[in-house]
C-alpha cells in the first residue's frame, strides 16, 4: 500500500461516538470563552493595565481558548467530562472573585443585584455570541482537518463511514449553520427589485468557493494527495456544496417567507427521506463499486446537497429569530431558553428518527443527520449564550465592559467618558483573537486547508507519536492564528468577492 492508500485506510470504515460524548464538546467550547473574559475582568479589579501588547493577547486568547480545544480532542479525550468539569469549578471561582471584589455597593443582597441585573439593558444590535459560534466552528474544523490524520485523535471522532455520529460530522453541519445565521434572509434584509435578479446576484456571489472547489479539485487530483471518496466523490468536494446550497436556499427563499422557512426545511428533508426509504436511491448512495459517469462518481456530494439546503433554510429561521431587536437582559435570557427548548424537542425527534426510520447519516445528509445537526447546533447557541450573558454580568459586576466578542452594559456615560471608552473597545477589539478570526474566516479556514496539505507532504502523520503530534497541532494552529491576527491588527480584510 502507498502512503496515501495507508492515510485512506486510516479514515475509512469508522462508526463515531455517542451524542452525549459530541455534545460534550460543546460545553467546553463556551467555558474557555468565558474563562478567558473572566480572567480579564480580574486583571482589571486588581488594578491591572489594559490593552497588554499584542504578543501577549494573542498568547492569552491561543492559550486559553486554543490550546483546550486541541488538548481536548486529543491526549485528553478519555478524560473530557473531568476536563470539563474542572474548568467549570475553575470558572466559577473566579465568578465569586469578580462578585466578592465587585464595584456595586457591598451591602447589596445577591437577590438585589440579580434582579437589577434582569431589568437592565445589554448593548443593541448585536448578538456576539452567534459570532463566537461561527469562530468556534471554524476553529474547531482547522484543528480537526489536521488531527484526523494522527493517531492521537480518536478514531471515533472522525467522519463516519455510512451511519454514525462522529464530532467532525457535526462540524460539517454545523458549518452550513454558521453561514446561514448571518446569512441577507437572517439580517431581515428585504428582496428589492426582480427577485430573478436577486437569484442571479446570489448565483454570482458564490464564484470565489466555485473557485475554491476547482482548485483543490486540480491540487488533489494532480498531487495524488489522499481523499476518500465516499465523503463527497471523485471530483466533489464541500466547497461545491456550500456554493450550491447558498443559491439554492436563497432561491427558495425568495418564494418562501422567512418566518415559516422551517416548514420548508421540514418539507425538503421529509421529502428527500421519503426517496431514501421507497427508492432504489439509499441502495445506489451506499453501494461501493465502479464508479462510471459523473452521477455516480460523485453521488454523495450531489445528493447530500438536499439534507445541507433543509439545514441552511432551518438555520436561517434561527437567525432570524436570533436578529430580532431586544435591548433588555431578561428578554436575551428568554431567547436563550427558547434555544434550549427547540434543541430539546429536536433531540426528541431525532430519538424518534432513529427508532422507527434509520440512524443519523452524513454520508447521506438524512433526516436524522438534519435533525441531530439543528439540535448540537442550538445546543452549542445556548450554551454560548449562557456563558454571555454570564460575562456580561461579571461586566456589571465589576463595571468594566472591555472585554471583546461578548455583550457590554447599556449605559449613559458623559461624551468624554464614552468617547474615552470607546477608544478602548476599539483597541481591544483589535487585539482580540476571536475578532480576528471573524473578521477573515474564510481565509483561515482556507489557510487551514493549506497548510493541513503542507503538513501531510511533510510528516508522516499515522506514524508519529502522540507529544510529537500534539506540538504538531498547536504549531500549526499557533501559525494560522498568528496570521489571522497581524492581518486583524493592520486593519485588512481579505475578500474574495
Amino acid at each position: 500500500m502507498t502512503q496515501a492508500d495507508v492515510k485512506v485506510a486510516f479514515v475509512s470504515n469508522l462508526n463515531g461516538t455517542t451524542l452525549t460524548e459530541v455534545s460534550l464538546g460543546s460545553v467546553l467550547a463556551p467555558l474557555c470563552v468565558l474563562n478567558r473574559g473572566l480572567c480579564l475582568i480580574l486583571h482589571h479589579l486588581c488594578k491591572g493595565v489594559l490593552p497588554f501588547t499584542w504578543p501577549v493577547h494573542l498568547f492569552l486568547d491561543f492559550t486559553l481558548v486554543i490550546f483546550p480545544l486541541v488538548v481536548s480532542c486529543t491526549v485528553l479525550s478519555d478524560v473530557l467530562h473531568f476536563v470539563i468539569m474542572g474548568l467549570a469549578v475553575f470558572d466559577f471561582a473566579l465568578l465569586c472573585l469578580v462578585y466578592w471584589n465587585k464595584k456595586l455597593p457591598s451591602q447589596a443582597p445577591l437577590h438585589k443585584v440579580v434582579k437589577n441585573f434582569l431589568e437592565s439593558n445589554a448593548q443593541a444590535g448585536l448578538v456576539p455570541f452567534v459570532t463566537v459560534f461561527r469562530v468556534l466552528i471554524n476553529a474547531k474544523t482547522a484543528i480537526s482537518i489536521l488531527a484526523v490524520d494522527f493517531a492521537v485523535f480518536p478514531r471515533r471522532y472522525a467522519k463516519t463511514e455510512t451511519y454514525g455520529t462522529g464530532v467532525m460530522d457535526f462540524g460539517v453541519g454545523a458549518y452550513v449553520v454558521a453561514n446561514a445565521l448571518v446569512s441577507p434572509e437572517a439580517r431581515w434584509k428585504e428582496v428589492h427589485g426582480s427577485k430573478m435578479r436577486h437569484i442571479v446576484k446570489q448565483l454570482l456571489s458564490v464564484w470565489p468557493l466555485v473557485l475554491l472547489g476547482f482548485v483543490r479539485l486540480v491540487s488533489v487530483k494532480s498531487t495524488g494527495y489522499h481523499e476518500h471518496v465516499s465523503e463527497y466523490g471523485v471530483h466533489w468536494n464541500f466547497f461545491f456544496t456550500l456554493a450550491i446550497v447558498r443559491v439554492m436556499a436563497s432561491a427558495f427563499l425568495t418564494v418562501f417567507p422567512v418566518r415559516g422557512s422551517w416548514l420548508l426545511a421540514l418539507l425538503i428533508g421529509g421529502l428527500y427521506q421519503v426517496a431514501l426509504e421507497t427508492t432504489e436511491l439509499k441502495s445506489f448512495l451506499v453501494r461501493s463499486g465502479e464508479r462510471a459517469g459523473f452521477l455516480q462518481a460523485n453521488k454523495e456530494g450531489l445528493f447530500s446537497v438536499v439534507g445541507y439546503i433543509a439545514i441552511y433554510i432551518a438555520s436561517v429561521q434561527v437567525g432570524h429569530y436570533l436578529m430580532q431587536v431586544r435591548t433588555l437582559v431578561k428578554d436575551w435570557i428568554r431567547a436563550i431558553r427558547n434555544l434550549l427548548f427547540g434543541s430539546f424537542v429536536l433531540w426528541m425527534a431525532l430519538y424518534i428518527c432513529q427508532m422507527y426510520i434509520e440512524p443519523v447519516s452524513r454520508r447521506m445528509a438524512n433526516l436524522p443527520f438534519c435533525i441531530w445537526t439543528l439540535a448540537q447546533s442550538l445546543f452549542f447557541l445556548t450554551c454560548l449564550g449562557t456563558a454571555d450573558v454570564v460575562l456580561l454580568f461579571s461586566k456589571t459586576l465589576s463595571s468594566f465592559s472591555l472585554v471583546s466578542s461578548s455583550w457590554n452594559p447599556a449605559k449613559t456615560d458623559k461624551f468624554g467618558a464614552a468617547q474615552t471608552e470607546g477608544k478602548l473597545r476599539r483597541d481591544m477589539d483589535r487585539l482580540c483573537l476571536l475578532q480576528a478570526v471573524n473578521r477573515n474566516q474564510l481565509l483561515f479556514f482556507l489557510l487551514a486547508n493549506l497548510m493541513t496539505g503542507l503538513t501531510n507532504i511533510i510528516v508522516d502523520t499515522v506514524e508519529s507519536d502522540h507529544f510529537f503530534a500534539v506540538c504538531v497541532l498547536l504549531s500549526y494552529m499557533f501559525m494560522n492564528s498568528l496570521v489571522i491576527f497581524i492581518l486583524h491588527i493592520k486593519n485588512i480584510t481579505i475578500k474574495f468577492w
